[in-house]
């Protein structure tokens, strides 16, 4: 599936890249390269491209990968220590007290 993925958004690169020319210079790359815009070669790459396009608008749909940064801060798991020395050991000081209340 991911190689479809790849293929299609490669060939709605390419599209894209063939409607600036067109908006910018008045040429169409892939009727030059295939003798123009009616052979049945130029029909293919547009429909290729057309298809293409469809496939890639569900990647508008594909639910986002979430990364380290983006996952949410558990407050119990902050590091409240400092560089200077080392952090105070509760459960060790707990410890200490519970024996010496026995």
């Amino acid at each position: 599936m991911q190689t479809l993925k790849r293929i299609a958004l490669t060939l709605v690169i390419i599209g894209a890249i063939n409607w600036g020319l067109i908006g910018l210079f008045q040429f169409d790359l892939v009727a030059a390269i295939f003798g123009g815009q009616t052979t049945g070669l130029s029909r293919l790459i547009y429909t290729l491209v057309g298809i293409s396009g469809i496939i890639c608008l569900s990647f508008l749909f594909d639910p986002l990968e979430e990364t380290e940064r983006d996952q949410p801060i558990n407050p119990r798991s902050v590091n409240y220590g400092v560089e200077l020395g080392e952090d105070f050991d509760y459960e060790r000081e707990k410890t200490n007290y519970d024996e010496r209340l026995r």
